[in-house]
């Protein structure tokens, strides 16, 4: 399999992509009017979809303890996930969850291309949503490219107007989701259509409103090829084994429409009967018979097309198919493919990383400070020796806790200061305290002592933070 990256050429009646003009040394973009297919691939793609505008929307307007299920709370600095509160100290989290999305996208990608761009990527997810409405209000491909043709009417006019006043809808609901991943969705909501939303949420709105309607409706495919990186470096991450949509030359050439008078006694036509269908239904205008492109986004859409055409003509299905190089050579598939178990081995340990991290998230934060510039200790009348600290208790849950305080490791004579507390959800409270011990308690210089926290009603859930005890040397 070789990987061409080149600009596909395609028969007048089927031109609607980017072609090179070798007269003017000029590239000009033609709109990409796709024809409507159905097949495996076809379900595959909208259950993908389905399912991720489920999570999406879903996320953002469901109630989880009597709050948003998913709410990144940048102005008070919390963040909520399904019950599980995370503030700033727990964003090492956040890392993992980066990490694991970035070697899974690497794992799929070597074992099957770029599947994640033509099934769950959200400019591909969107730009299929605003081309279904685009047929649903202009008709199919023919009809689509007739209006487009046709002079100005009022007909035209209308069409027009629904189709992007659609588009806008679809474009504003999306950028009010995504804002309301930011700040409270429902109050977002009401404070939006109430004129009352902050100058910053507003904006944020109409930005991503505006984005979403260019990239969706507009840009499309010039995204996917000229914008998007992923699309530059996904090769180096392919393999022999690497499953990617591909047209079986050896089975399908020589291509011919009519094949009943074409058949000789020294060739015989190939399965494929150059209908082109596999161009008209690609949302990039590719046409996969010329090789491997970097503009494919393996959506399969080609793929079931050819197989409705394979099913008519009686042929086997598989013309154009999921298929490696060394499956095309009639070779054996490697036995260790070796990126694919490198990357799955990456990502299995920073899964495991995640789930300890979550598994072990403290409900209740302790920091325990010395102070600076303070004395490292001092003694009182009767000689006990006198340490000071400064603690901060922080609640890191949505619930009024009560909390209680206690030290271990060293002997306290007594204890001055706050050791039982309750704090309002997210609440901090700075707390001093001097810690007293007999001298005849201390065995050294510097003892290892620990700071102790647990909720009062779950005692499992604590926080312990190490200090030093400092004493006079003897």
């Amino acid at each position: 399999m070789t990987n061409k990256i080149e600009l596909v050429q395609i028969e007048s009646d089927h031109k609607d992509v980017n072609h090179f003009n070798p007269d003017d040394n000029v590239i000009a973009r033609e709109k990409i009017q796709v024809k409507a297919t159905d097949g495996f691939h076809s379900k595959i793609r909208k259950l993908v979809a389905g399912l991720g505008f489920l999570a999406f929307f879903g996320c953002a307007w469901m109630q989880w303890d009597g709050h948003q299920a998913v709410l990144w709370d940048l102005t008070n600095r919390q963040f909520l996930i399904f019950g599980l509160t995370m503030w700033p100290q727990d964003l090492y989290l956040l890392s993992f969850t980066l990490m694991i999305s970035a070697f899974g996208l690497f794992a799929v990608t070597a074992f099957a291309g770029r599947v994640w761009c033509g099934y769950a990527c959200p400019q591909s997810t969107w730009s299929w949503v605003f081309m279904w409405l685009e047929a649903q209000i202009e008709g199919d491909r023919n009809a689509r490219r007739k209006l487009d043709k046709a002079d100005i009417s009022g007909h035209k006019v209308f069409l027009k107007l629904i189709k992007h006043l659609s588009w806008v809808a679809v474009a504003f609901i999306t950028a009010l989701t995504f804002v309301g991943y930011f700040t409270p969705i429902r109050e977002l909501t009401v404070d939006l259509f109430t004129f009352e939303a902050s100058w910053g949420a507003t904006s944020w709105v109409f930005i991503l409103s505006a984005l979403t309607y260019l990239n969706a409706g507009w840009l499309r495919e010039q995204v996917c090829i000229y914008m998007c990186p992923y699309a530059r470096f996904q090769s180096v991450m392919f393999d022999k084994d690497t499953q990617v949509v591909t047209y079986d030359v050896e089975r399908g050439e020589p291509r011919s429409a009519k094949r009943k008078h074409v058949q000789s006694a020294d060739q015989k036509p190939g399965d494929c009967v150059d209908c082109t269908l596999c161009v008209q239904v690609c949302p990039t205008g590719i046409d996969i018979r010329q090789g491997l492109q970097y503009e494919c986004i393996s959506c399969g859409k080609c793929i079931d097309a050819c197989n409705t055409v394979m099913d008519k003509l009686g042929f086997d299905r598989g013309l154009i198919r999921y298929t490696s190089e060394h499956a095309l050579k009639h070779k054996e598939p490697s036995k260790i493919h070796g990126r694919l178990l490198g990357y799955t081995a990456v990502m299995s340990v920073f899964v495991g990383a995640l789930l300890y991290g979550v598994m072990t998230l403290s409900t209740v934060d302790l920091e325990v400070d010395r102070g600076r510039g303070a004395n490292l200790f001092r003694e009182n009348y009767r000689g006990d020796i006198i340490n000071s600290y400064n603690l901060r208790v922080m609640n890191k849950t949505q619930e009024t806790k009560a909390y209680q305080l206690s030290v271990e490791g060293v002997d306290v004579e007594s204890l001055e200061g706050v050791t039982t507390l309750e704090l309002m959800p997210g609440e901090i409270s700075q707390l001093p305290m001097a810690i007293t011990v007999r001298p005849e308690h201390l065995s050294q210089r510097v003892t290892p002592i620990e700071f102790v926290v647990w909720e009062i009603e779950s005692p499992d859930q604590r926080e312990t933070v190490e200090s030093r005890f400092i004493a006079p040397i003897r």
